[in-house]
């Protein structure tokens, strides 16, 4: 099982390959012009950035449970508590 910091190493390409094939899809949300995709990837959730104007990938974060858009999450599905 990938750790999140061999995980968070690679590049942004093997990122997404990475949960294409083994990460599983959670919900998305939309925030701030950004659609949001959440996935469980081994024990942890990474959230996808994806910019529509620009029609790729910006970024991927570690869920922060202690960001405001948690209440985006919580008010659509049950999420473990995260310590």
């Amino acid at each position: 099982m990938i750790s999140w910091k061999e995980f968070n190493d690679y590049s942004l390409d093997r990122k997404i390959n990475a949960l294409y094939a083994n990460g599983n899809f959670v919900m998305a949300i939309r925030y701030y012009g950004f659609k949001v995709n959440l996935y469980l990837l081994g024990s942890f959730y990474v959230e996808v950035f994806i910019n529509h104007k620009k029609a790729r990938v910006e970024k991927i974060l570690r869920l922060d449970t202690s960001h405001s858009r948690m209440k985006f999450y919580y008010d659509q599905i049950k999420l473990p508590v995260m310590s």
